[in-house]
C-alpha cells in the first residue's frame, strides 16, 4: 500500500463532488491547494498533525466522538436533583448549571463520564453519573469523483472501501483506481490523506489492505493520475476535489 502524503499542487480538469450539498442525518434514541503551514505558522488548535496522535487507519469498532448539536442525558445515581439533558453547543460545549461549561467535542461517551466525574467530585464524594447519546448524527462517509452515484451515504458497521465503493454505485469505467484518495479528518483543521491501489487490491484479493472506513471518511476516485501529494493537508483544500456546484 502506498504511503501517505500532504496536497501540494493544485489538479485541474476534475470534475467534482459537493460535499456541501448533502445534509446530515440525525438519529433519535439511545443508541485551496497549498503547502502545509509549519507548526510556528498556525495555532495550538490548528497545528500540523505531526504533533498530535493521529489515529490509525486500520482501527476497527472507533468509538462515537461528539459534535456539534448531540444531546446527552446525563443522570446521577445518589444526586437524582442533578439530572438534566444537554446539548452540545456549536463550540464543542455543554453547559453545566452551577458548574460552568465543559468542552466534549471529539470526546467519547466513557471520556465524558470522567471528565464528568471530576468535575462533580468537587462537591460529591465519589459521584456515580451514567450518560446517554440521545440524539446524535449517524455515521457517515462521502464517494466522490469516478463512482456511479457521487454522494454522502450511511456508515453500516464495519464497512471497508471496496463495499463503500460498491455503495457509491461501483466505479466508472474512466476511473483510476489504482490511485484512489481517503481523507480522513484528524483536526479540526487537518485532513490525513492515504493513497490505495483499489485495482491492485482486487485483483490480488488481499483483504488485509482493504481499509475499514471510519465516520466522516470521504473517497475521491480520479479520472487520471493523481499528482504528488504528501500525509496531510488542510480541510479548505478539499475543494479542490469535492466542490459545491460540480
Amino acid at each position: 500500500m502506498s504511503s501517505i502524503r500532504t496536497a501540494r499542487g493544485g489538479i485541474t480538469g476534475l470534475m467534482l463532488l459537493g460535499v456541501c450539498a448533502f445534509g446530515g442525518l440525525r438519529s433519535q434514541g439511545a443508541a485551496p491547494w497549498s503547502a502545509v503551514p509549519q507548526p510556528a505558522d498556525v495555532d495550538k488548535e490548528s497545528a500540523a498533525p505531526e504533533q498530535q496522535v493521529a489515529p490509525g487507519l486500520q482501527h476497527r469498532n472507533p468509538r462515537y466522538r461528539l459534535r456539534p448539536d448531540d444531546v446527552l442525558d446525563l443522570k446521577f445515581a445518589f444526586s437524582p436533583q442533578l439530572n438534566q439533558a444537554v446539548s452540545v453547543a456549536p463550540d464543542g460545549y455543554i453547559a453545566l448549571p452551577n458548574m460552568g461549561d465543559m468542552y466534549v467535542q471529539g470526546k467519547s461517551i466513557p471520556e465524558v463520564v470522567e471528565a464528568l466525574q471530576a468535575t462533580y467530585g468537587k462537591i460529591l464524594n465519589e459521584p456515580v453519573i451514567t450518560v446517554e447519546l440521545k440524539s446524535f448524527e449517524r455515521p457517515h462517509f462521502v464517494a466522490g469523483g469516478e463512482v456511479g452515484h457521487p454522494g454522502r451515504y450511511e456508515l453500516r458497521g464495519a464497512m471497508t472501501v471496496a463495499e463503500a465503493l460498491q455503495v457509491a454505485g461501483g466505479l466508472t469505467p474512466a476511473s483510476k483506481h489504482s490511485e484512489v484518495l481517503l481523507f480522513r479528518r484528524v483536526s479540526n483543521d487537518w485532513m490525513e490523506v492515504k493513497k490505495l491501489n483499489v485495482k491492485k487490491m482486487l485483483k490480488s484479493g488481499s483483504l488485509a489492505e482493504d481499509v475499514s472506513l471510519r465516520d466522516g471518511d470521504m473517497l475521491f476516485v480520479p479520472k487520471n493520475a493523481v499528482s504528488k501529494i504528501e500525509r496531510f493537508m488542510p480541510r479548505d483544500s478539499l475543494g479542490l476535489y469535492f466542490r459545491p456546484g460540480n
